[in-house]
């Protein structure tokens, strides 16, 4: 379970938002939803634990019991899906996912897998560069997975892609985070990306219909 209690953030001019409380359990996927500048890029930052200089957080995070809040960003095992790609371009496929991957795991086995479950098998010495946007994506998802985190944050994910190919994958992301029981928390605009998870807030802690 993911648990934020009593978070805040602000600049030095202004609060951004907060206190902001609610927690998410494991196979859940949460929307948040709230406008452009209202602070949610700034709150999964603080959630990784690289919050931009300039800004303050206070509150509270906790995955499975265990305090974040005062952990670097490599020993919080939180993984983050960006609106593009951005996958190492001096690194093939494989290159991606390996460096990803804990130390002493299985990794050719394991990412032959991997690339299978994505419809991506053979895909392994690929140049990221020859990938379609929807394969890129694909392959972004299965390096953040790679790495083997306990919670999954994702930052409008699937808006770069074409409204056919944004429906196909949202459906096999959400496959992916229910399948391992990850907390999953989602920041979209994107009205149907929101229907799809299991409950939406608004960055005041309120529930949202959509």
């Amino acid at each position: 379970m993911l648990e934020l209690f009593q978070v805040e953030i602000e600049t030095p001019e202004r609060k951004l938002f907060g206190p902001l409380t609610f927690e998410i359990d494991r196979g859940e996927i949460l929307g948040l939803q709230a406008a452009s500048g209202s602070g949610k890029t700034a709150l999964l930052r603080w959630m990784l634990g690289a919050l931009p200089e300039g800004l303050r957080a206070n509150g509270e995070l906790l995955l499975n019991s265990r305090e974040l809040h005062q952990l670097p960003t490599e020993a919080r095992q939180v993984g983050l899906l960006l609106q593009q790609a951005t996958l190492f371009p001096h690194l093939s496929v494989a290159g991606n996912l390996q460096f990803a991957m804990p130390v002493g795991a299985e990794r050719a086995q394991k990412i032959a897998q991997m690339l299978e479950q994505a419809g991506l098998s053979g895909f392994e010495q690929r140049d990221p560069a020859t990938l379609s946007g929807g394969q890129q994506a694909r392959v972004a998802l299965l390096r953040a997975l790679a790495a083997e985190p306990r919670a999954l944050l994702l930052d409008e994910p699937f808006s770069s892609l074409d409204p056919e190919l944004r429906a196909e994958f949202r459906t096999w992301v959400f496959s992916q985070i229910s399948e391992r029981e990850i907390p999953a928390l989602v920041v979209s605009h994107d009205r149907e990306d929101l229907q799809q998870c299991h409950r939406v807030l608004s960055l005041d802690g309120e529930r949202v219909d959509v």
